[in-house]
């Protein structure tokens, strides 16, 4: 019976102890860390992927069918202007042309024979000597002569050509690839590829860029000088091309169905490094003049395509002093200022590596709350002490 009385009142005891313990009221402050804004130099690039193209290239079409008899180059070598590449049988063209030359001497000797048979009745017709119907005929004779005599030539320029084309010549100076066609292979006009050649130095870049960029490279185009360094390349193994480009052209007119457009670099290719069809990736260096205000990426919230960041705001709360007195409450910890998040809504630059560069919206001097950002509110009261670790991030990202 004791035994019972005992545990009961220790029960009772227990339970009176803890209700005479009121539990603290849970903390309204969001623990967050902050930062001061202080403008810095920063450098960064805009990398645009690319691809290398030829200034010129060409691919190589036979103007006349025939079997391949020559080929007269090292393939993948440069060739110069007007190096003979390909022969292709001439036998046949150089008989046409033969012909061709023949019949022209046969029709010049029609011609004199006419000639001379038309100055004859025209001298006999100026005394009646002859019939008029002779004289006419004489006359038509000459002027059909002398036509076939000009179809005679057109025909001999024509199998000249159609010679000269049996000989492939380089169009101009540059790089030709791997043949298409072999010895003894019959190569038909406007089917067999024989060949393909292009240029190589300098080679083009092209690159494409959103229409809100264009106002910045229509700047750089209408400038008498560009800036060194501006244009660098990162070649397919991500390492730094030695020369610098220079920007050549601005397509004619922006996508309307991607608002985009195409620009083009050139960039001196003196060792052949460069080879049409490469990926590459054009940096473009920044030409933002002066210190810049730079967050890391994490403190910055997108909403609907919008970019917003929070700021700690002070605000003193007023109080009755000789009431504080009376309760026996330290002035100096009553009067100290609150911390609030005010959101501000900012315009963001380029992204370097964990940081963005603020264009606008926030300047020198603010403190940014870059932690705890899924806690906050815009008026919602925070505190720097008890700082969490890093947290939060840039919404949708």
């Amino acid at each position: 019976m004791n035994r019972v009385i005992l545990s009961t009142f220790l029960a009772g005891s227990i339970m009176l102890s803890a209700c005479q313990k009121k539990q603290a009221p849970p903390s309204t402050e969001v623990p967050v860390n902050l930062m001061k804004l202080k403008p810095k130099e920063v450098l960064y690039y805009d990398k645009y992927p690319a691809t290398m193209r030829a200034l010129s290239q060409v691919n190589l079409l036979p103007q006349v069918s025939g079997a391949i008899t020559g080929i007269f180059f090292t393939e993948g070598t440069q060739v110069s202007k007007g190096q003979k590449l390909y022969d292709i049988d001439q036998r046949l063209y150089q008989a046409a042309y033969d012909q061709a030359v023949a019949n022209l001497n046969v029709s010049v000797s029609a011609l004199v024979e006419a000639q001379q048979d038309a100055d004859r009745y025209v001298y006999l017709n100026k005394y009646n000597a002859v019939a008029k119907q002779q004289y006419d005929h004489a006359v038509i004779t000459l002027e059909q002569a002398k036509n076939t005599v000009k179809a005679s030539e057109q025909a001999v320029k024509t199998a000249k050509t159609n010679l000269t084309y049996a000989t492939v010549y380089a169009p101009f100076t540059g790089t030709i690839g791997i043949s298409q066609v072999r010895l003894g292979e019959v190569v038909s006009p406007g089917i067999t590829t024989l060949d393909t050649i292009s240029t190589d130095n300098p080679m083009a870049v092209d690159f494409i860029i959103n229409e809100k960029n264009l106002p910045f490279f229509e700047k750089i185009q209408h400038e008498k000088k560009q800036v060194d360094s501006l244009f660098t390349l990162l070649m397919p193994d991500a390492s730094l091309y030695p020369h610098l480009g220079k920007l050549a052209v601005i397509d004619r007119a922006v996508d309307p169905q991607t608002g985009t457009i195409r620009v083009r670099l050139v960039f001196d290719n003196p060792d052949f490094y460069l080879r049409a069809g490469m990926s590459c990736v054009v940096r473009v260096h920044n030409q933002d003049v002066g210190p810049q205000l730079v967050l890391p990426n994490k403190a910055v919230i997108e909403q609907m395509g919008e970019y917003f960041v929070y700021v700690a705001k002070d605000s003193v709360v007023k109080v009755n002093q000789d009431s504080l007195k009376k309760l026996g409450i330290d002035l100096k910890k009553a009067m100290k200022p609150k911390l609030f998040a005010v959101q501000k809504k900012v315009q963001t630059g380029q992204v370097i590596g964990a940081d963005i560069i603020i264009k606008s919206g926030i300047k020198a001097g603010d403190r940014v709350i870059i932690d705890g950002l899924q806690s906050l509110h815009d008026g919602v009261r925070i505190t720097t002490a008890n700082k969490v670790g890093p947290g939060g991030g840039r919404g949708g990202h």
